[in-house]
C-alpha cells in the first residue's frame, strides 16, 4: 500500500501523540497535529492564539446551522461569518485534513479525522489508550502535571474529546468499530507500538 493517512485518536496521556510523531519520523512523512491550527489560521486571517484556545472543543450551533442549509462543505467559507469560532476552526480544519488526504500520506492525530476521512480508501484509523496508572504516571512524567491533579484533568481532556467528536461525528469517541486498530500503550513502549502500525500498513 504505497498511499496512506494515518488517523491517531487518542486517550489523555496514552502518548498518542508521540508515538504519532514517531511513526511519521519511520516513514518520512508530515505530521499534523497544533500545525493543523497554524494552516486554519493562515488560510482564514484568524489570530493563531484564538484558535488555540477552542480547539477540540464542540461548540452549539453548526449542526443548526447545517439543518437550516446556512452552510455546506462545497460552498467554501462565505457562509461561517455567524458560526462560533469553535465551528469555524472544525469546518476549516475538515476541509484542510480532506486536501492534505489527497496530495500527500501522513499521520494526524485527532480533530475527528477518523471520521472525515471514513470513507477514503487511504485512510488508517488507530485509537491509543491505556489504564489510569499508566496515563496518570505519564502525564506527570511527560506534561509536568501536579500528581494530585492529574486524573481529575485526564478525566475532564477525555471528557471535552469525547464532547467534541460526538458533536461533530454523531458518534461514540474511543468505540473500536470506528477504528482498524485499538492499541494500549500500557502493554508495548512506543517504539514497538510505531512498528506495529508500520507492518499492519504494510500488510493493508
Amino acid at each position: 500500500m504505497n498511499e496512506y493517512v494515518i488517523t491517531i485518536g487518542r486517550q489523555f496521556g496514552s502518548g498518542g501523540r508521540s508515538i504519532g510523531e514517531k511513526l511519521a519520523q519511520k516513514l518520512g512523512i508530515p505530521f499534523y497535529d497544533k500545525e493543523l491550527i497554524s494552516i486554519a489560521a493562515k488560510e482564514s486571517g484568524v489570530n493563531p492564539e484564538i484558535f488555540e484556545n477552542v480547539d477540540e472543543k464542540a461548540a452549539n450551533s453548526l449542526l443548526y446551522s447545517l439543518s437550516m442549509g446556512m452552510y455546506s462543505f462545497g460552498n467554501g467559507f462565505s457562509a461561517m461569518g455567524d458560526l462560533p469560532v469553535n465551528d469555524k476552526l472544525y469546518l476549516l480544519q475538515h476541509q484542510i485534513i480532506r486536501e492534505i488526504a489527497e496530495k500527500e500520506n501522513c499521520v494526524i492525530v485527532g480533530r475527528c479525522a477518523d471520521y472525515i476521512l471514513a470513507n477514503n480508501p487511504k485512510c488508517v484509523k488507530v485509537f491509543v489508550y491505556a489504564n489510569m496508572t499508566y496515563r496518570k504516571e505519564q502525564s506527570v512524567k511527560k506534561h509536568g502535571i501536579d500528581e494530585a491533579r492529574a486524573e481529575h484533568i485526564i478525566n475532564k481532556t477525555d471528557k471535552s474529546r469525547a464532547n467534541y467528536y460526538s458533536f461533530y461525528s454523531g458518534q461514540k469517541w474511543g468505540m473500536a468499530e470506528n477504528y482498524d486498530l485499538c492499541i494500549d500503550s500500557s502493554k508495548l513502549d512506543e517504539d514497538k507500538i510505531v512498528d506495529l502500525i508500520a507492518d499492519y500498513i504494510k500488510m493493508r
